[in-house]
C-alpha cells in the first residue's frame, strides 16, 4: 500500500496535539533566550572581571615605583625624614667644631705647660 500525497491530502491532528507542540515549542524558546541572557551574562561579569585584574595589576606594579603619586602620609613622612637629615648634619657639623676646639685647647694647654 502506497499513499499518494498530493496538495490535497488531507491530515487530522488532535487539537491536545497542536496544543502541546505550541506549548514545547514556546518552553524552548523561552529556554534558548533564558540561556542565551545567561551566556552574556556570565561573559559581561567575566570581561569586568578581566578589567579589574588588569587594573589591579597595573596598580600592583606601578605604585610602588612611585609612577601613580603618592599618599599624602607618605609626603609628610618624606618632609619629616628630610627635616631630621638636615638636623643630624648640623649636629654632625658642631660635632667636629667641638672635636677641633678640643684638640686645640689641649694644645694650647701643651703650650702653656711648656712656658
Amino acid at each position: 500500500m502506497v499513499a499518494k500525497v498530493s496538495d490535497n491530502t488531507e491530515i487530522t491532528i488532535p487539537l491536545r496535539t497542536i496544543i502541546a507542540l505550541l506549548f514545547a515549542v514556546a518552553t524552548g524558546t523561552a529556554g534558548y533566550f533564558s540561556l542565551t541572557e545567561r551566556v552574556n551574562s556570565i561573559d559581561h561579569y567575566l570581561q569586568m572581571m578581566d578589567m579589574d585584574l588588569k587594573k589591579n595589576t597595573e596598580f600592583r606594579i606601578r605604585w610602588p615605583r612611585g609612577e601613580l603619586g603618592s599618599l599624602p602620609a607618605d609626603a609628610r613622612q618624606d618632609l619629616l625624614i628630610t627635616n631630621l637629615q638636615e638636623q643630624i648634619d648640623r649636629i654632625e657639623r658642631i660635632l667636629e667644631k667641638v672635636d677641633d676646639l678640643q684638640v686645640r685647647t689641649k694644645l694650647i694647654e701643651q703650650k702653656l705647660s711648656e712656658e
